[in-house]
């Protein structure tokens, strides 16, 4: 489940009984403690609250499908496929905090893209650790795609730009569809370290001057509403086009979504896929409604 025990508590509280206040605080209490936020739980308490008034609702079973549709409502303005038919090389830089699941993320997506038989280069830009370049690497022989990276010997330059540079222009050589750029995981308060982030960007569009085409940010479902703070961190240093959202495999309360939608209502970022397991596939096109009915199983 992907909600963890979330659907057993809601469907505890919505199996029967009337509808009153203590119905409406137990609800607030659940979606707070899974993360929802205090915003988007007030949202959907309020919407629940008209759609009980406006139907007639008098059994707590009726509320299940309402707050169904409800949520749908606010996870609607996340949906939107990644197209990466528009450029070629299509760039896609990956960012993020340590931890969060980049480079897993960046293995994976080299394997969706090739189940669309999209040809695919690896840039290991996290020249800060070389566990990430090992794991990158390792990465690129499971999906039998090359790899750009510092050897060894330069690790200590960490000059993640030039890497992802030489791996853009390779390539345009090689007539590549996709780069996959990884780059070093960052706090959003390390300042230097954000503005050398935006040097990448930059770089970047020095091969390409569209590039790259689109900034993801990966956020890990278990950092709960610390991730609402990342995308606003990350998305004014860097224009964040869309979202990876990891480690919603049961153990994660997962309504950091909820939360992330009600932020940013007039200005959406698209939660392109989420990752739900360790497993080379376990990287899926964000659904919404798939999701929703994950909640209640």
């Amino acid at each position: 489940m992907i909600w963890g025990k979330l659907g057993k508590r809601l469907s505890g509280i919505l199996g029967g009984g009337k509808i009153d206040e203590n119905l409406y605080e137990e609800l607030e209490t659940v979606l707070i403690t899974a993360d929802v936020g205090i915003d988007a739980t007030t949202w959907l308490l309020g919407t629940l609250r008209k759609q009980v008034k406006k139907e007639g609702l008098t059994d707590a079973t009726q509320l299940k499908e309402a707050l169904k549709e409800s949520l749908l409502i606010l996870l609607a303005p996340l949906i939107r496929p990644l197209d990466s038919s528009i450029e070629k090389p299509f760039v896609i830089m990956i960012t993020g905090v340590n931890g969060a699941g980049k480079t897993t993320s960046v293995g994976k997506l080299a394997h969706y893209f090739q189940s669309q038989e999209k040809s695919i280069l690896l840039a290991a830009g996290d020249t800060f650790r070389a566990a990430a370049r090992e794991q990158l690497i390792i990465w690129g022989k499971r999906n039998n795609v090359s790899v750009v990276s510092q050897d060894a010997s330069q690790q200590q330059r960490g000059d993640s730009a030039a890497v992802i540079f030489d791996a853009v222009n390779a390539a345009k050589a090689r007539n590549i569809d996709i780069v996959l750029a990884d780059t070093a995981g960052r706090l959003a308060t390390q300042l230097h370290l954000m503005e050398e982030i935006k040097k990448v960007k930059r770089v970047i569009s020095k091969a390409i001057p569209s590039a790259p085409h689109e900034v993801l940010l990966v956020l890990d479902a278990n950092t709960g509403q610390n991730t609402v703070n990342q995308v606003k961190a990350f998305d004014d240093a860097l224009g964040i086009t869309g979202l990876i959202l990891t480690k919603l495999d049961g153990t994660a309360k997962g309504g950091v979504i909820a939360a992330i939608a009600m932020q940013r209502q007039q200005n959406p970022i698209p939660l392109y896929f989420i990752g739900t397991g360790e497993g080379i596939e376990d990287l899926q096109p964000f659904d919404a409604r798939k999701f929703v009915e994950a909640l209640f199983d």
